[in-house]
């Protein structure tokens, strides 16, 4: 059953959500970041091998890629507060398990549980889209979506210090007590969004995509260890590709798929999820060459020979901009669309890595870089849920931007494989130790670059947009993109929903169903009542309409295949719906 759309919070409570929600998608930043000052310390700590230790990044890495989409459908059909309260609180037992531990197997299993916590950043955007008014809907997704990378660069440096001056397992109390601030504000000022997707949880297709992206993540991370050409690696990524197939082909049967896979290869659709893989290529590059480049000794010619703490505070300019660049973004976007924003912001980032090629001297060209960066990578995140935002229909917002979050989680697991290989192979042997080079931080910077370009050809072939089109973030909400479709849909019903007095009904949900019974369109009436519907063939049809004080309407309607709209206006009764 779909409910209706969900009333918009008052004035100031509204103002309250963008900042809880986005510091939940802060916290999810720290959790990933915990560990990055202590990495080359972890086989000691937990007296294990260093192929062992590494699995402790793995097994949240896998996890969060699981998670993020089955997180997002959930919420898309049972409410995306619930799964967000839901996805917190499993990181917050995550990190408590992680905290009382210094055994290997206890560790990773703690954090498989807190990679659950990246669930939170598509639940966090589809409850603004759910919540916020128009004018706010913008600047308030691009803070979230670059949440994860404003974390990352503030939790870095403190990270750092913490683990510096105490026991490495504060870490994960730090992580904890945040976890639960951020459930006790989402608690108090998060409504839940009554916005429901039809139909039930797929099962089968959430079983099958894990099981794939388990295979096809496996050998992308632990292939430098394992060896490219080894038989585990190869024989590792020929059983994702068998089980990502078999899903995609139980997706396209079933009724009500966990990913609807028409609609994510829509070309909108598409060339974003390839676009946000490039970004999280670019974003993952620079975390992983600048700390090892401040903190090398100078006594190896090019090691700036600085502290773990300000290794990280010369980083932490990456986050810093990618905030601030939050409004600018929303103002970008107004004016020209979130297509150019994110192939401004893929340009900034090409900048940034050029420019860092020859940065390398001194810690403070470092900062430069970083600033450059997090500028571009600010904007091209920003950007990206905009887009999936206005390709696709309001209940699937979780799931579609679960699935996008889930191309940059690809993203920055490609890059720590690939770059790791790099560093790995160009690095000096001294006493036994392996140094990594100036040559290996050079190349990794000019892969990043070429990353970058990929996503650049993608960005370009995205359907162009007016500043005023339905997917811009200023105007994003369903009504809003019903504006820009009704100038672009040929085939299919279009009309006005109109009370008993012949006024028009705003934000009525018009549900179109075919005569399986299945849904096969739904929209929002604009604040002039108006609505439009393509249809996928020729055929019977009947268009469900249902609005807030007003009894439902379901009119039968054929269409006979003319590449023209059929005006239908749908006359809701009077009677109030009890509550």
């Amino acid at each position: 059953m779909t409910h209706i759309p969900t009333a918009r919070p008052t004035r100031g409570r509204s103002g309250a959500i963008v900042p809880v929600l986005a510091f939940a998608g802060i916290v999810v930043a720290v959790m990933q970041t915990l560990l990055v000052p202590v990495i080359k310390d972890l086989p000691q700590l937990l007296s294990t091998s260093p192929g062992n230790a590494t699995w402790v990044l793995t097994s949240t890495l896998l996890s969060g890629a699981v998670a993020t989409p089955i997180m997002g459908r959930l919420g898309d059909l049972y409410g995306k507060r619930r799964m967000l309260l839901t996805s917190l609180a499993v990181m917050v037992v995550g990190a408590l398990v992680s905290g009382f531990t210094s055994a290997l197997t206890p560790m990773i299993v703690g954090r498989t549980l807190q990679g659950f916590a990246m669930g939170a950043i598509p639940l966090g955007i589809g409850l603004m889209r759910d919540m916020l008014p128009r004018e706010r809907l913008g600047s308030a997704m691009a803070l979230m979506s670059s949440s994860i990378g404003v974390g990352g660069g503030l939790a870095l440096p403190s990270a750092a210090m913490v683990a510096q001056h105490t026991d490495w397992h504060a870490l994960f109390f730090g992580a904890a007590g945040l976890g639960v601030l951020s459930i006790v504000l989402t608690l108090l000022v998060v409504p839940e969004s009554t916005t429901r997707a039809e139909g039930s949880f797929d099962l089968p297709g959430a079983l099958g995509l894990s099981a794939g992206l388990v295979l096809l993540l496996l050998p992308v991370t632990k292939g430098s260890d394992w060896g490219w050409a080894s038989g585990s690696t190869l024989g590792l990524f020929a059983a994702a590709v068998v089980a990502l197939v078999l899903w995609g082909v139980l997706e396209l049967r079933v009724s009500a798929p966990l990913v609807d896979l028409r609609t994510t290869a829509r070309r909108e659709v598409l060339l974003t999820n390839l676009a946000s893989i490039m970004v999280g290529v670019a974003f993952y590059v620079v975390s992983l060459v600048l700390p090892q480049l401040l903190q090398l000794p100078t006594a190896t010619g090019y090691g700036l020979g600085k502290s773990m703490v300000v290794a990280g505070l010369c980083v932490a300019p990456l986050g810093l901009t990618m905030m601030f660049t939050a409004p600018v973004y929303a103002r970008l976007s107004a004016r020209y669309g979130p297509k150019v924003t994110l192939i401004t912001g893929l340009l900034i980032i090409a900048i940034g890595y050029g420019a860092g090629l020859g940065l390398m001297d001194a810690a403070w060209q470092t900062v430069v870089t970083s600033v450059l960066l997090g500028a571009g990578i600010g904007l091209a995140y920003s950007s990206l849920p905009a887009l999936i935002v206005g390709a696709v229909p309001a209940s699937e917002t979780g799931a579609a931007n679960g699935l996008n979050t889930l191309m940059r989680s690809i993203g920055t697991s490609v890059s720590s494989a690939v770059i790791g290989m790099v560093l790995a192979n160009t690095a000096h042997r001294t006493n036994g130790l392996a140094v990594p080079s100036l040559h290996g931080f050079r190349v990794s910077f000019l892969i990043a670059t070429a990353a970058v370009a990929l996503g650049l050809l993608a960005a370009l072939f995205l359907p162009g947009q007016r500043p005023s089109a339905g997917t811009q973030l200023r105007a994003s909400s369903e009504e809003e993109a019903n504006l820009e479709r009704a100038n672009q849909v040929l085939r299919g019903f279009r009309g006005r929903v109109l009370d008993a007095q012949g006024a028009p009904v705003a934000r009525a949900k018009v549900t179109l169903i075919d005569r399986r019974g299945r849904q096969a369109g739904a929209t929002l009436s604009t604040e002039d009542g108006r609505y439009t519907l393509a249809v996928p063939a020729k055929g019977p049809y009947v268009l469900a309409a249902r609005a807030a004080g007003h009894g439902p309407l379901a009119s039968s309607a054929t269409h006979t295949g003319d590449e023209h709209p059929i005006d239908l206006d749908l006359l809701l009764p009077g009677e109030t719906i009890s509550a």
